[in-house]
């Protein structure tokens, strides 16, 4: 059975880009973009690592830690990040997790047998500082991942928990926002003192 959301992010200690890592420990009190790959030096991989690290400082404001992974060696994955850097023209200073047994991969179910029997799908986790599974995604190995989307889901969540909304589709942060329907008229008007507009009882919007 694989993960859900909801779930606890399973634990693991693993040899990584950077040195071993106790993944519960490494968390802390940050938020985790966790993420996988197919395979060291190739293609659609190396664009991946790249957009990452030339995203760093859009993830620390969200007090975001990227996480990657492969079937791949520690060295493999330090020979590696010197040809995404060059390729890329960025610094990737995240770790990738050595994972050549495929042991977490195999925990966090990241190898489907239709795509491969030992590498690893496009698999996302964003997991909180509770170390609890907040979002899953899962991309073939030929469709590189849009991280437009996400920052933006990363947003939606963090803005979620801070302020008690919900997002509508296609939000983006500075749009409204949803009331969700278990806040009743009364808790509602002491959580949005702005107000809000109702569509229907059940659809009311508004802004934060």
């Amino acid at each position: 059975m694989g993960l859900h959301i909801g779930d606890t992010a399973p634990d693991f200690t693993a040899d990584t880009s950077t040195g071993t890592i106790s993944f519960h420990d490494w968390i802390g009190t940050s938020w985790v973009f966790f993420f996988s790959h197919p395979g060291d030096f190739t293609p659609v991989c190396t664009t991946e690592i790249g957009r990452t690290a030339q995203l760093a400082g859009e993830f620390a404001k969200r007090n975001v830690k990227p996480l990657g992974l492969s079937t791949d060696s520690a060295e493999d994955h330090r020979k590696w990040i010197a040809d995404v850097d060059d390729t890329q023209h960025t610094t990737v200073t995240f770790p990738i997790v050595a994972d050549p047994d495929g042991t977490v991969a195999k925990l966090y179910d990241m190898i489907h047998d239709g795509q491969s029997s030992t590498q690893a799908v496009r698999s996302v986790f964003i997991i909180d500082p509770d170390k609890k599974i907040r979002l899953t995604l899962t991309y073939p190995m030929n469709v590189g991942r849009n991280f437009e989307e996400i920052l933006r889901v990363i947003d939606a969540l963090q803005l979620a928990d801070a302020r008690k909304i919900a997002t509508p589709a296609d939000w983006r942060k500075g749009g409204e926002v949803i009331i969700p329907t278990s806040i009743d008229t009364a808790a509602a008007k002491l959580l949005f003192p702005q107000g809000w507009t109702e569509i229907r009882p059940y659809l009311r919007t508004t802004t934060v």
